[in-house]
């Protein structure tokens, strides 16, 4: 994935850029390619839509949808049916096209790290974070009557997502202290559904849950695994169960030594959680911690999924 970012007096702003060859910049030699690109840039539509919008033929449309798909511009999302067959529904991935003319000077004072921008989005919002941090009590609570212990994991979580703000304030909760309101909020869950009773009580709507009739033991809905040591992590990104509109990030364990995992897999290989089990509305991932120097001390992790 590749990056632009803009510099503004009130600060940075990051986007994504399809890099392209030169050569494919041929796709964009008529003011129509352009108008069809602006009009896909407001939304996906097919050729018969962007036709009637521009008043041209739709055979002409046709024409330059293939060549802007060929170049990499635009894609093919879906297939819609349609009065009289299919329609074939383009969008555009990126709002930035570059190009490399040649390996030139770079910077070697990088500001930013855009992946993990991209990643903490919904959280972060113009260097203020915009969400609320939920950690387990240490006071023994809920139905389990359960001491959480996670808390001091979630220091290392909020170094790194103090690393993307310029302006802090208190973000965080105690489980017992979120109240309805804050339910509508982006949210970081951190701990195990024993100590955390957030956790506990979207469980079920987790495409990775904990079997609490089984010892807490870590199921996944893509490969139907069954995980029981401690030392395994989950890590979820999703839509906000109680509202649609924002994000919950996940970090969870059975154990302590899990929760640890799922963190640490966070912070070191962010870049690769995209890789793994995707779904309409996130991304979910178990991870297993690793003692590398065997100092009794999960150092790593490997990702079991």
């Amino acid at each position: 994935m590749s990056y632009v970012v803009e510099e503004h007096t009130e600060g940075q702003r990051i986007h994504r850029t399809l890099v392209m060859k030169p050569t494919n910049f041929n796709a964009l030699n008529s003011d129509l390619a352009v108008k069809i690109l602006a009009e896909l840039g407001k939304k996906s539509q097919c050729a018969m839509d962007i036709a009637r919008k521009l008043k041209e033929h739709e055979q002409k449309i046709y024409y330059h949808l293939r060549r802007l798909e060929k170049s990499g511009i635009i894609k093919l999302l879906k297939r819609e049916e349609r009065v009289g067959g299919l329609a074939k529904i383009y969008g555009v991935s990126h709002p930035y096209i570059s190009f490399k003319l040649f390996d030139g000077e770079h910077l070697t004072d990088v500001k930013v790290r855009p992946k993990e921008m991209e990643f903490f989005k919904s959280f972060v919002r113009n260097g203020k974070f915009d969400g609320l941090l939920v950690v387990g009590s240490p006071d023994p609570h809920g139905k389990y009557g359960a001491q959480a212990s996670d808390g001091s994991v979630a220091i290392d979580l909020a170094l790194l997502l103090g690393s993307f703000l310029v302006n802090a304030s208190p973000n965080y909760k105690l489980d017992t202290e979120v109240r309805e309101d804050d339910l509508k909020k982006n949210l970081i869950l951190v701990g195990g559904p024993k100590a955390n009773i957030l956790i506990d009580r979207i469980n079920t709507k987790l495409p990775i849950y904990f079997d609490t009739k089984n010892e807490f033991n870590i199921v996944s809905s893509f490969t139907k695994s069954v995980y029981n040591e401690d030392n395994i992590g989950v890590i979820v990104k999703m839509k906000n169960p109680f509202a649609k509109d924002k994000e919950i990030l996940l970090l969870s364990g059975k154990r302590f030594k899990g929760t640890k995992a799922a963190i640490l897999g966070l912070m070191k290989y962010l870049k690769k959680l995209e890789d793994g089990n995707k779904f309409e509305e996130g991304i979910a991932r178990v991870v297993h911690g690793i003692d590398r120097d065997a100092d009794g001390i999960i150092d790593d992790v490997e990702f079991l999924e």
